[in-house]
C-alpha cells in the first residue's frame, strides 16, 4: 500500500515541531532508555499520526493538549482510538501537564501497559 504523501509530509513537519510536553516525554522513550524498549514518535498508522508507537508491543501513547477540550474532540479521540485498536493497536493517553508535572509516573503507567516493572 502506497502511503499517502500528505501525511508522511505532516508526520514528518510534527517530529520537526514537537510541543514542551512531547520533546519531555520523547526524552523518556527515544533511543530504548525506558527499559530498552524502542519507540517511533509521529508514525503514519493509517490516516492517523500516533504521537509516540512502540511498534513491537503494538502500543500507542497519546499526548491531550488543550485542543483536547474543544468540544467535539472527545468523540474525535474516541473514534481515532477506536480505529486504532481495530487495526491491532492498544492506545493510552496522558494530559500534556501530567507529563511536564509527573514524567516519572506517565513513564511508569507506559511500563504498566506494556507488563513491564517500573
Amino acid at each position: 500500500m502506497k502511503r499517502n504523501i500528505e501525511t508522511r509530509s505532516r508526520a514528518k513537519q510534527l517530529r520537526t515541531n514537537m510541543s514542551d510536553p512531547e520533546r519531555t516525554l520523547w526524552e523518556i522513550l527515544r533511543a530504548g532508555r525506558l527499559q530498552g524498549i524502542k519507540f517511533v514518535r509521529q508514525n503514519v498508522r493509517g490516516r492517523f499520526i500516533p504521537d509516540f508507537a512502540a511498534r513491537a508491543h503494538r502500543l500507542i501513547v497519546e499526548l491531550d493538549g488543550a485542543t483536547h477540550a474543544l468540544p467535539g474532540a472527545e468523540a474525535h479521540d474516541a473514534l481515532r482510538t477506536a480505529e486504532l485498536e481495530a487495526q491491532g493497536w492498544r492506545v493510552i493517553r496522558f494530559a500534556n501537564n501530567e507529563v511536564m508535572t509527573n514524567p516519572e509516573g506517565v513513564a511508569r503507567a507506559i511500563l504498566m501497559a506494556l507488563g513491564k516493572d517500573f
